[in-house]
């Protein structure tokens, strides 16, 4: 794991300027950012709440951006094998997500 970095990526309103379950504009910006970390061996895993189809037009909207992941809504094959399980809990070093705060910013 030290090898590389993984990124965990929301897709609605993060990848996607979307309006749930509809699909948008895609985050060019964040979109080429992501493959040139990918492309650099990297890992990226799609981290959303879509489910079924709706998750399956997601994949294909960001595969149709040229958009690829190593893992869609969990965990990387080798972390499962790392920790001998497959927590609930996606192992990452970064989370991008819209909905996302920071620590400073929470007045707890």
């Amino acid at each position: 794991m030290d090898e590389y970095k993984i990124i965990a990526v929301d897709f609605d309103g993060t990848l996607c300027y979307s309006n749930w379950p509809d699909l948008g504009e895609p985050n060019v910006r964040l979109i080429e950012y992501l493959k040139s970390f990918r492309e650099t061996g990297n890992k990226l895993i799609l981290w959303t709440c879509r489910a079924g189809e709706a998750l399956e037009r997601a994949v294909s909207w960001c595969r149709e951006q040229e958009l690829e992941f190593d893992a869609i809504n969990d965990n990387l094959p080798e972390i499962v094998e790392l920790y001998g399980n497959n927590s609930r809990k996606i192992t990452c070093d970064y989370y991008i997500d819209d909905r996302a705060c920071l620590p400073d910013e929470v007045n707890f």
